[in-house]
């Protein structure tokens, strides 16, 4: 049945497909279930969760220079934030600098422009590294970021294994979603298991990638999907990690994972708690994990941009709140919330303090630290997660069939699935099935006005001078030569991490180390993804 037959209501079904009953009676068998902190973590991977610390709040923050984000990140710490997350410009995630043609419409402009060592100088100037740790969403030019963080750490003093924090690290959902690749899949996943190798030997606290499915779903996937989708790229990490010689032990338990928070409340929270089993059985089952910390799954959430409306912004507010009671009661280890005018700007000042205000209600006043996994036992949250498993599982065989993740994206696959869940929401909306206020119900006449963040025209020309001026002063034969170690490691296999960081520390360039690697590994061409919903 539509939500039209149904009345002013949405169907009585999730967004997965998966129909709601009218009513739950079938008592779930609680000692099935498991404890809280044991496998196979449904309940939650830690015994007190909450009651013995709240959850990491990691706003994400980034934008034209580094001397702006910088003033942003102190912002936020004094306004309570716990963790830095980073947001990087289009140009820093694909490898090019300020002064690339390709890149200068769009420097500083959906994050912050690190383009070399003294631009991460800046970013991080006065933040004790030892002392906050970092989230950096980046992909293609994940390495390079890692090499910047770990050259500040060593300018203030801070040894490598006491930076803590993740790198998202996570290219397989660029092929099927995003779009920031460069090089092709396998030379990229080579890229992936050199940081875990490198990190594992020398950044024990850092996670070394974060498995995305948030994305995936702002791109238009189901909760089901997201789950299968995610799931089924970090299997492929771990096959690739382990057919590199690393053992599951050095690296499984730094992974981590990155998901979306919707509206449909019940459904997301059954979606982590299917996520944390689902992911415990793979685990175990197919790579006969024995250490139970390489069987849970540690996950930050992001609240979902997607349903941010630019109609009544300030209702983003409502839709957030509920996002992020999703997420806590699912049992996220960290959060983001986003802000109301996002569907607008890039976040001013005064939204991104009521959007980390909002955490800090739902983690001090609204009494949902006080349990573990509150909503646990309940026959409906129960079925939802076992259905929710089962359609994540088929999913995660349907892609095996097909070689695994990377082999599935290579073919359209993924990509195709993606785009038929979009269709088919959209369709929805526009049609009046799915409600969205003030889009298609509860609207009003006049647009509500909010003040909105403004871009500095001025920062792409600034930038590109500095990059001028960079490579002008720094010793152009130790620049050379760090290139050239750059190119013998691309094409013998050997770890690229440490010449990476000898480049940056010879202030070598984010785009001048990606042009090379792209010689050895080559460029990436989109699949071009045919037949309709």
């Amino acid at each position: 049945m539509s939500g039209k037959e149904q009345g002013p209501g949405r169907a009585f079904r999730t967004t997965s497909d998966i129909p709601v009953e009218r009513v739950y009676t079938s008592a779930p068998d609680l000692a099935a279930l498991g404890e809280p902190g044991h496998w196979p973590f449904t309940r939650g991977i830690h015994a007190e969760m909450y009651r013995a610390r709240p959850w990491t709040m990691r706003q994400y923050a980034g934008f034209g220079g580094a001397k702006a984000t910088n003033e942003r990140f102190r912002f936020l710490l004094a306004a309570g934030q716990t963790g830095l997350s980073t947001a990087f410009d289009l140009p820093t995630q694909m490898g090019y600098d300020p002064d690339h043609p390709l890149a200068q419409p769009e420097v500083g402009r959906v994050g912050v422009s690190i383009a070399c060592l003294d631009d991460a100088l800046e970013l991080f100037d006065g933040i004790p590294l030892d002392k906050v740790t970092t989230s950096m969403t980046i992909n293609t030019t994940a390495i390079v970021l890692l090499a910047f963080y770990a050259a500040v750490g060593r300018a203030q003093g801070v040894p490598e294994n006491a930076l803590g924090g993740t790198l998202q690290n996570d290219i397989l959902k660029e092929y099927a979603a995003r779009g920031t690749w460069r090089f092709p899949p396998r030379p990229s996943l080579r890229l992936v298991t050199d940081v875990f190798q490198a990190a594992a030997e020398r950044m024990p606290r850092m996670n070394t990638i974060s498995v995305s499915g948030y994305h995936m779903r702002e791109a238009g996937c189901t909760a089901a999907q997201e789950v299968g989708f995610t799931l089924a790229n970090g299997i492929a990490y771990v096959e690739a990690a382990c057919a590199a010689g690393l053992a599951l032990q050095d690296f499984a338990p730094r992974m981590s994972f990155f998901f979306n928070a919707h509206n449909d409340l019940f459904e997301e929270v059954a979606k982590f708690r299917a996520a944390r089993r689902l992911w415990a059985r793979i685990m175990r089952e197919r790579f006969g994990a024995t250490d139970e910390r390489c069987c849970m799954l540690r996950f930050h959430t992001q609240t979902a941009g997607s349903t941010l409306t630019a109609r009544q912004p300030m209702v983003n507010t409502v839709r957030v709140t509920l996002q992020a009671l999703a997420a806590v009661l699912g049992g996220t280890q960290s959060l983001h919330t986003n802000s109301y005018d996002e569907a607008l700007a890039l976040p001013g000042e005064e939204s991104a303090r009521l959007a980390l205000r909002t955490q800090q209600v739902l983690a001090v006043e609204s009494g949902v630290t006080a349990t573990v996994d509150p909503l646990g036992g309940a026959p409906f949250i129960e079925a939802l997660t076992d259905k929710l498993e089962a359609a994540a599982s088929a999913i995660i065989a349907s892609m095996d069939a097909l070689g695994g993740a990377a082999a599935a994206i290579e073919a359209g696959y993924v990509q195709r699935e993606i785009q038929r869940a979009a269709y088919v929401h959209q369709r929805a909306i526009e049609s009046g099935a799915q409600k969205v206020v003030g889009v298609n119900c509860h609207e009003e006449g006049a647009p509500t006005k909010v003040p909105l963040f403004k871009h500095d025209p001025e920062l792409a020309g600034a930038r590109a001078e500095a990059m001028r001026s960079l490579r002008a002063r720094r010793n152009a034969g130790r620049a050379e030569a760090a290139l050239l170690a750059i190119h013998v490691a691309a094409l013998s296999g050997a770890n690229l991490f440490q010449p990476v960081l000898d480049a940056v520390e010879a202030r070598v360039t984010l785009g001048e180390i990606t042009a090379v690697l792209e010689g050895v590994f080559g460029r990436h061409h989109e699949v071009h993804v045919t037949g309709g919903p």
